[in-house]
């Protein structure tokens, strides 16, 4: 009877392959490059490395394994997924209905035309973004990451249209976010505050590097207030209290959104944005 490969998903890209396993020598031995024969076999099924990459396998199991494994490859089939790709077709999905001349106005862009096409110009953080039909780059010609393209696509197809209200409200307060608290604490907040804690000076300064505006507000009791503008229908407020180790006090970030933020992004969309935020902020090239 012919052998199935069968395989059970885990976190991300580590992956159960016991019968892949059962061909493998389980010797542990590291000839492959890998420290153990299930990680091997999890890498094999999830990034496509060849099975020949294991010297000790018998050729005639080799070859029938292998043939299996293509099938599985061709329809996509336990091999690790692009999120950002899958996030990205998604949403230049969203907004391929959309008309550039109904769109310029609702999200704060100016129509232009780029040689024979009707193209949006929209400020972005310090830049100027120009948007066509697919297409979104920096006027230098720089494209921006995958991520930060989902957003904007989003943001074209939200559909929104008031304007900011400047009434502020955290994460936390916005409908359906309970399960997004722990990810903005993990991949947002506590990067800001590990890499700024200590240096209010310095965070000010990456702010204004961004184009952020730093506010001088008694109503809001912090060390820095800063103001983004990341697009123009989406400003976004960091207040950062810094650690007062004599009190024992330890630092502490949030970002604040407009109260109409949801007519404009949905939440993932503010997720994206928040990291990217981040990673301006802390000079990461993503």
């Amino acid at each position: 009877m012919k052998r199935k490969l069968h395989c059970q998903g885990e976190d991300h890209a580590l992956i159960r392959c016991r019968s892949l396993s059962k061909i493998l020598p389980k010797t542990n031995c590291g000839d492959c490059g890998y420290s153990t024969c299930f990680a091997f076999a999890s890498m094999v099924v999830s990034e496509k490395l060849p099975l020949k990459n294991c010297p000790h396998i018998d050729s005639a199991l080799l070859e029938s394994a292998q043939k299996e494994l293509d099938a599985q490859y061709a329809i996509g089939k336990w091999t690790k997924k692009d999120m950002a790709a899958d996030a990205l077709q998604w949403a230049k999905e969203r907004a391929a209905s959309m008309k550039i001349m109904e769109v310029h106005e609702r999200i704060g862009g100016r129509l232009i035309k780029d040689g024979d096409e009707d193209a949006i110009e929209l400020p972005y953080f310090r830049d100027t973004l120009i948007i066509k039909s697919g297409t979104i780059v920096k006027t230098n010609g720089e494209t921006l990451n995958r991520w930060e393209q989902v957003f904007i696509y989003n943001h074209m197809a939200q559909g929104g249209k008031q304007l900011p209200t400047g009434k502020w409200k955290g994460l936390v307060e916005l409908p359906n976010t309970v399960s997004k608290m722990k990810s903005m604490k993990e991949h947002v907040e506590a990067p800001l505050i590990e890499h700024f804690k200590g240096k209010s000076r310095e965070l000010c300064a990456a702010g204004e590097a961004i184009g952020g505006k730093v506010l001088h507000d008694e109503e809001v009791k912090a060390d820095v207030v800063l103001l983004f503008s990341p697009l123009p229908r989406i400003p976004v407020m960091l207040v950062f209290w810094d650690q007062d180790l004599e009190e024992g006090f330890g630092a502490e970030v949030k970002l604040l959104f407009d109260e109409t933020i949801l007519e404009h992004l949905d939440i993932e969309s503010i997720m994206f944005l928040s990291e990217r935020i981040k990673q301006l902020l802390c000079g990461e090239s993503v």
